[in-house]
């Protein structure tokens, strides 16, 4: 796939505000790196044909409940709402990373989640 292939899919699943705002903040140190997660990321895993965005959402929440990434996870909240997930369906894969990723993970994913759900996005 092309850089243009996974800016297009980065901007579909992220939304153009968000991914204006990296492409703005990128500077001579990071444009390599913004290269390669629009190649990588967007271009080559993102649109492969085996999972459905639905399911590559529920995947990347729950990665990211794993590791930690709470501003990661806010940015994935918003994709999964875009890519087709129900608040509902968002709250279930939160409750399942309780068990697999630990209560303490998914407490933290919930509050994240919480603030990101009282913005201004459209009822699913």
């Amino acid at each position: 796939m092309s850089y243009d292939d996974g800016m297009r899919v980065r901007r579909e699943v992220l939304g153009d505000a968000h991914v204006d705002r990296a492409q703005e903040g990128t500077t001579d140190f990071t444009a390599d790196f913004q290269s390669l997660i629009t190649r990588y990321a967007w271009g080559e895993i993102w649109t492969r044909p085996g999972l459905d965005r639905r399911t590559r959402s529920c995947v990347t929440l729950t990665a990211l409940v794993a590791g930690g990434h709470l501003e990661e996870l806010a940015m994935h909240v918003r994709a999964a709402l875009r890519n087709g997930l129900t608040r509902d369906e968002i709250k279930e894969v939160l409750l399942q990373t309780a068990i697999y990723c630990g209560v303490p993970a998914a407490n933290a994913a919930f509050a994240v989640a919480q603030r990101v759900l009282a913005e201004d996005v459209p009822e699913r």
